[in-house]
This record gives C-alpha cells, structure tokens and sequence, in this order.
C-alpha cells in the first residue's frame, strides 16, 4: 500500500506527525493507499521553504516565468492519460470526465503563458510638467491554494498557474481523498524548470488548513469546497490579514421554457446533473419546468436514465462512477428517502438501481413536484439526485432562484432570444448559460458566484484571478534638470 506524501523544497517527504488519513478506490472500496496527514511543525517547515522561494522567484524575468509556464504546459499534454487515470483511480469519476478535467486546468495554464502581457501597467507621460505617473503590479510572496476533491486537478491549476506567473511561490493543499494528482502537478512543475520550492504540496487536514489561515508568510489563500467551510476560510484568513477568495456550495437552477426544445434540455440536464456522479459544484440540481413544460421534460428525462451506464470510471463505456466514499454516498441516499417522505414524486430512485456491489455506488434519481420547502431542494446535496420544480410562469422561476441562498450558476433552455436576454439581465448568479446547461466560463473571463457561493471580491481564475495574486503600485516618477533645482510638481495652489 503506498504512502503519500508531502512535496517540499523538489523532493517529496515524508511525516514525521504519525497522522494517516485511508485513501481509497471508490469504484472497489478498497484502500489504496495512505496520506500522511501534516503537523503544525511540518507546515511550518513547507511555508518556511515557499518563503525562500518565493524572493528569487519574483526576480524571474517574464520571459523566464512564460518559458516554464510552456514548457510544464506541454507536460501536461504529454502525461494527460496518467493524470487521468490517477484521478478516476482516487476519485471515481469516468476517465472521459477526468480528461476533461485536465483539459479545463490546461486552459488556464494556457492563459498564464500570456504573462508578459497581462501584467503591463499604465503609463501617463507629462502627467504635469516633467513629471511621469505609471502603475505596475508585483506578486504577494507566497499564496495557497485549498482544494476539493471533487476536482484534483483542474481546480489546483485554476489557481496555481496565475500564482506563479505573477512571481508568487505556491503552497497546494489538497484533498485528502485524491491527493495523488498533486505530488504528479509538482513533478512536472519541477521537469518544467520552476526552481525548487515554488510550488509546494502540504498534505493534511484541518490542522494543516489552520496552520496556512494563520501563518503570517502567507500573503492570500483561495479555496473551492463547502459554503460552511468557504465561510470559515474567509473568515479566519481575512482576521489575519490575508487576501481571501473562497467558492463555496451551489444549487444550480435550469429553467425550461414551454417553447424549449424538449429533447435538447432533458439530454443536457441528464448530463449536467448525473456527470461525474453529481459531484461537480456546476451542477444542475434543480430543473424549474414552466408551464407545461414539467410533463414533457420528466418524461424525456425519465427515459434516459435506464441507458446510462453505471460503473468503474476506469472501464470504456461507463457514463457514471462512484460517489467519493461509503459516507457520502450513504448521505445522499438519505436526502431521497427525506424528499419522498416529504411529498416528493420519485420518479427514479437511485436506491434499488442495479450497481456494482462493491464501491460507493449509487443509482440515478429524478424527483418531481419538489417545493422550495423541502430539504432536497434547499440543501446541496451533490450527488446524482436531480429535482423538478414547478413553475407557472417564467417570473415565479426566476423569483425562486433568486431566493435561494446559493448563486454559482443557472441556464434557461428556450427559443426566444428575447426571453434569453431577459434572464440573464433579471437572475441574481454569478454564471449564466444560455442553452448551455454548466456555464464554466473559459480561461479569459474568470469563475465564481454570488451571494453563499462566493465569500471575497474577487473571482477565481482569468483576469481577475491574476489581480488577486498581484497588487498595484503606482510611481510618480521626475528626474530634475541638473542645471536647476526648481520643483513643480503641479500641486494646485491659492491664488
């Protein structure tokens, strides 16, 4: 069985703290492996080498910074299927899934190359008489990243790409239920040519996320996970001074028009709602059938549910893996047992499905005629369970979504452009498809929500992400004739 362990200053180390957390493959239920789980000394240790690292990092030239940045690109292209598999191995999700997972990190990593452009400052010439004003941005000094499970590497690259292209040195601390993938991102890091220390993987837990919150070394931290936790993280790092930007849960609406097209909606729905075995913060959670639409669009749902595949992610032809672990799993269940005994029409109960009897498997689920005053419905469950709400008009659809407490992001499935714009002018979220079911934005515009999904101003990832990793400085610039000593900066003056 193997340990798995930290990656500090080029090498991977092992812990001295005793402290093993079990790792398993959900699609067997065996345990796999071990990760060793840090102490407040070995944190200490991992932020102590980032620091170092992190001063001669930002002397690095832009040049410099975009060459590593291509160069761990292309290694990333080249070791895609072991990444992969890594991932379907530790976190269950199909290799199709996984490899769409890289494929979003990589285009993030992709728009860090562009370095040298993205942090070109303002110039104002003669802003008054032989006087210069111009801004440029520098890097923090050490930033970490805290990431979920449920995408080991492509929610670590949304962060770590912009962080290091930005000058900073990165600290990684990853899920303890897949925390392979990690210790393959710093290796190629390192083929790469990044200097030792610049990016760091700290194993751990609770102990080891206190010990980043709460370091004064650590300038900013950004985190994806739970809004209780995205809450507790935003909260403890601002006490302490740090820059924040912490995504937390979602219950992910899509509205469906009577003039939809029926048949496109139930396929996006089936896939935005049972991919990855529900388990994706983009998820759709929620359809809101208006008018007589509700019918047609579970019925069409309804059938496609018997075609889908349950299985090993690792095995060709399967289109939905297990859930993260035995609790998990067991959790979501229970959610369909409180929405039946609630009123709730099951319509497919993903209890009695016919699953691989070892693993953490679970069958698809439909509920329809779900109220907002229900748990199903106001309570991320994040599991293959889909609920079909009601509504009559399109005006008591959009009034529910921007009554619940989360706004990560929404679609509206219709043929009318106007009705479209409409939407997305009148819905309260962060992230909007229109007729697209999961509207993860691309690497040049930026991630995040509104309301319980986002704690911090700043959203993940793009443009923005680069801003949080960097802060401006603006220099009012004037070099004096050496004939007079005069100096005028053009302050204005009474007259």
């Amino acid at each position: 069985m193997k340990t798995i362990g930290h990656w500090v200053d080029g090498a991977e180390v092992s812990s001295t703290s005793g402290r093993t957390a079990p790792v398993y493959n959900p699609a067997t239920g065996e345990q796999t492996g071990e990760v060793v789980l840090a102490d407040l000394q070995e944190a200490a240790q991992a932020i102590a080498s980032a620091k170092q690292a992190a001063a001669g990092w930002r002397t690095a030239s832009l040049s410099r910074r975009a060459e590593v940045l291509f160069s761990f690109r292309q290694l990333l292209h080249d070791h895609a299927d072991e990444l992969a598999a890594i991932v379907t191995a530790e976190h269950g999700k199909v290799l199709a899934d996984a490899g769409g997972e890289l494929a979003r990190g990589l285009e993030n990593v992709e728009f860090a190359t562009g370095v040298s452009h993205l942090l070109k400052g303002g110039f104002s010439e003669q802003a008054a008489t032989d006087v210069d004003v111009y801004s440029i941005r520098q890097p923090l000094g050490v930033v970490a990243g805290i990431t979920p499970f449920n995408f080991p590497v492509m929610v670590p690259l949304w962060m770590c790409a912009n962080a290091i292209a930005a000058g900073n040195a990165f600290i990684l601390k990853p899920s303890e239920k897949d925390p392979s993938a990690s210790l393959l991102l710093a290796k190629l890091w390192q083929q790469a040519g990044l200097p030792d220390g610049v990016f760091t993987v700290l194993q751990g837990d609770k102990v080891a996320v206190d010990a980043i919150l709460e370091s004064p070394d650590i300038a900013a931290v950004s985190f994806v996970g739970s809004t209780p936790i995205a809450k507790y993280i935003y909260e403890t790092g601002t006490r302490n001074g740090k820059r924040v930007q912490a995504l937390g849960g979602a219950k992910n609406h899509m509205v469906v028009l009577p003039d939809a097209d029926i048949e496109m909606a139930a396929d996006a729905a089936v896939s935005a709602a049972y991919g990855a075995a529900g388990e994706r913060c983009m998820a759709i959670s929620v359809v809101l059938a208006v008018g007589d639409a509700g019918d047609r669009l579970t019925d069409a749902i309804a059938k496609r549910l018997p075609a889908l595949v349950i299985g090993d992610g690792a095995t060709p032809g399967t289109d939905m893996g297990p859930l993260i672990s035995a609790e998990h799993r067991d959790k979501v269940a229970g959610y369909i047992g409180q929405g039946a005994d609630a009123g709730a029409t099951v319509v497919t109960d993903g209890r009695s499905a016919v699953v691989p009897e070892n693993g953490f498997f679970l069958g698809t689920t439909l509920l329809d005629h779900v109220t907002p005053e229900m748990t199903v419905y106001q309570e991320e469950i994040f599991g293959p369970v889909l609920c079909v709400v009601r509504a009559e008009t399109y005006e008591e659809a959009v009034a529910l979504i921007n009554a619940n407490q989360y706004a990560n992001g929404t679609a509206i499935y219709t043929r009318d452009g106007g009705a479209a714009r409409r939407f997305q002018y009148d819905v309260e979220v962060g992230m909007v498809g229109i007729n697209v079911p999961i509207p993860v934005p691309v690497s040049y515009y930026s991630f995040g929500g509104w309301k319980a999904s986002l704690f911090g101003d700043t959203h993940m990832y793009g443009p923005e992400g680069l801003a949080f990793y960097t802060r401006g400085k603006v220099v009012t610039s004037r070099w004096p004739d050496p004939a007079t000593s005069e100096v005028d900066l053009g302050f204005p003056r009474t007259r």
